[in-house]
């Protein structure tokens, strides 16, 4: 599946190029593997309930808004993104931020267009209606939390214009606890914006998770990776997507290989291109993660 082209104005420098403004893009682990967000564009009702283990998820849409997206879902890097780096540099990290939405939007590489803003807000209308019971980081088989992806949201409007002049946004403390303890986040590729498909965005994070910069990378069979990504597609489906990802093979920083085990089952390897030979056309130099944002992008609300 293609990427789509990064709007006008989106200059990604050469990695070379380090700034004081360079912010490393940032994604909470717990949440990058397991079925937390719809990974369809089509709006989902039906639930999402994820047992392995002890381990257990449950997730449910509002009737109204329907569930949260994994495309909704990048308000809550760049979320994790500004608390990180805030936290790095010496500053107290906070639940609740207050930014401009245009900043946001760039911060994510979309269009800052007039309908940009209103998909904006249909997000936050998702992402704070949406769910969440888990015993991820319930220290304790009987223990769980249950929480919104949003606490809540604000907009301050001109009176006369009815130009946005702010928002606001709140994260749960599960999110947050998560996103401050020691190795709760993890840096993930810009281009990973750029991702179209919904299957192709959620391998991405399964890759960065697991087969990170392992030398021999990671792998998962065709059905444990189904069970874990909450599709609502038939099985035989998810596959033929994920066979055509594989033979597309362009994921950032990861590539893709598929072959059968002595199971006959296929299984899906996760490979980081900079861990091939240099002769192999997959191969990519390592880089710097770093992107500029623009500055004083956020405030931290007391």
């Amino acid at each position: 599946m293609p990427r789509r082209l990064p709007p006008k104005g989106d200059f990604q420098p050469d990695f070379f190029a380090a700034s004081f403004a360079d912010i490393p893009i940032r994604d909470q682990r717990d949440t990058m593997e397991r079925p937390f967000f719809s990974l369809a564009k089509k709006p989902r009702f039906d639930p999402i309930e994820y047992h392995v283990g002890d381990v257990w998820l449950e997730v449910s849409a509002n009737p109204m808004f329907g569930m949260a997206t994994i495309w909704d879902a990048d308000i809550l890097l760049w979320a994790s993104t500004q608390i990180t780096e805030a936290i790095d540099r010496g500053m107290p990290g906070n639940r609740t931020l207050k930014f401009h939405p245009h900043n946001l939007l760039k911060s994510i590489r979309r269009e800052t267009g007039g309908d940009h803003y209103v998909r904006l807000r249909a997000a936050l209308e998702r992402l704070t209606h949406t769910a969440v019971r888990t015993n991820i980081r319930a220290n304790g088989k009987k223990k769980f939390a249950s929480f919104h992806w949003l606490e809540s949201w604000t907009e301050v409007t001109d009176e006369t214009t009815g130009e946005t002049q702010g928002m606001t946004i709140t994260i749960p403390d599960w999110l947050f606890q998560g996103i401050v303890m020691k190795g709760g986040v993890l840096t993930i590729h810009e281009d990973y914006f750029l991702l179209t498909g919904g299957i192709e965005r959620w391998l991405y994070r399964v890759a960065r998770k697991h087969a990170g910069h392992q030398e021999i990378g990671w792998q998962f069979t065709m059905r444990q990776l189904y069970e874990k990504s909450g599709s609502t597609a038939r099985f035989s489906d998810f596959a033929i997507d994920v066979r055509r990802l594989v033979e597309l093979n362009q994921l950032p920083e990861y590539s893709l290989y598929l072959h059968r085990n002595e199971q006959e089952e296929e299984v899906i390897n996760f490979l980081r291109r900079s861990q091939l030979g240099v002769d192999d056309p997959n191969y990519q130099f390592e880089r710097n993660p770093k992107r500029r944002l623009t500055p004083a992008a956020v405030r931290w609300i007391d």
